[in-house]
């Protein structure tokens, strides 16, 4: 799910900093942060503790730390000697190739070491990062709540959606019910049908036939058929993954993993009820492909909004 969440604070040495938090929509938890080069210790605490609040989402972590009053106790410091040095070999190098030409001050300041800050920096940075450290993990855990406030109001609104899904899904059930018993009865009609026109094109063997054994295999096979293509079963489990879908969306929760297992379950029985719904009455049959394609539909919906949920 999406979520924004940032908050500013201080040390209590006063050196300022924010961390922002935002997510976006991710199968997995996916870590991305972005934090000065010296919190290797503050990176290994944020990232154990999101993994605790968080199961699933793309995070970006960036924390800035306002460097400002650093930089002004810190006077940039010429290198005298080191320039003199780079003044000197540059008039040489003149010299020798016969250019008539001045050094350019801008470019000779940028040469490594010439400007320097205050050598005691490092080890001042090194005193200040357990106090920024601490100040950013007591404003972390107040900070991953307001994300997962802003991330629970679209999870509501996503939940809202998947039960309406599932309530179109088994209006499509239902419909296809109604139609079940009528496509039952056309289809064993044709089959008997198709039985007698065989038997009339061959009277010969039809009369080799004893009556009563025959009709009675003749029913036990179309029988067979009829079973075979029936969505009686397919129906039932469509009902009972509906319902059981609901009930872990009312439940709450961290709910995407299993509520794709059970999409991927109603996405089965779609796929066999599509399967036995050719044969009997042409326009039964056809009604009921076509419910089935817009159950996959709705199906395939839904799937790509759990992605979404933790």
């Amino acid at each position: 799910m999406t979520g924004y969440a940032t908050a500013q604070s201080a040390t209590e040495e006063g050196v300022a900093f924010t961390l922002t938090l935002k997510s976006v929509n991710h199968r997995f938890l996916d870590l991305n942060l972005r934090l000065p080069g010296d919190c290797d210790a503050l990176e290994v605490a944020l990232r154990r503790l999101i993994k605790e609040r968080l199961k699933r989402g793309h995070l970006d972590v960036t924390l800035h730390v306002d460097r400002r009053l650093r930089e002004t106790a810190q006077p940039i410091q010429l290198n005298r000697e080191l320039l003199a040095a780079h003044m000197h070999v540059f008039h040489e190098a003149a010299k020798l190739h016969h250019f008539n030409v001045e050094p350019d001050l801008n470019e000779m300041l940028k040469m490594p070491g010439v400007l320097t800050t205050d050598a005691a920096a490092p080890a001042a940075d090194a005193t200040r990062r357990p106090a920024l450290e601490a100040a950013v993990m007591a404003v972390a855990p107040s900070l991953i709540e307001q994300l997962n406030q802003v991330r629970g109001a679209e999870g509501a609104a996503l939940a809202a959606e998947l039960r309406a899904s599932m309530l179109r899904l088994r209006t499509l059930a239902e419909e296809c019910a109604a139609l079940r018993t009528g496509a039952r009865e056309a289809h064993f009609e044709r089959l008997r049908m198709r039985v007698g026109e065989l038997m009339r094109a061959d009277a010969e063997a039809a009369a080799q036939v004893d009556g009563p054994a025959f009709d009675y295999r003749m029913l036990a096979e179309a029988a067979l058929l009829v079973e075979r293509s029936d969505i009686e079963e397919e129906l039932v489990r469509l009902r009972a993954h509906i319902e059981s879908f609901v009930e872990m969306i009312d439940a709450g929760g961290e709910l995407g993993k299993r509520l794709d297992f059970l999409l991927q379950e109603l996405n089965r029985e779609a796929n066999t009820m599509l399967s036995k719904t050719t044969g009997g009455d042409p326009g039964i049959g056809l009604r009921l492909t076509t419910l089935g394609l817009e159950m996959k539909t709705e199906i395939e919906r839904a799937r790509e909004q759990v992605q979404n949920l933790e």
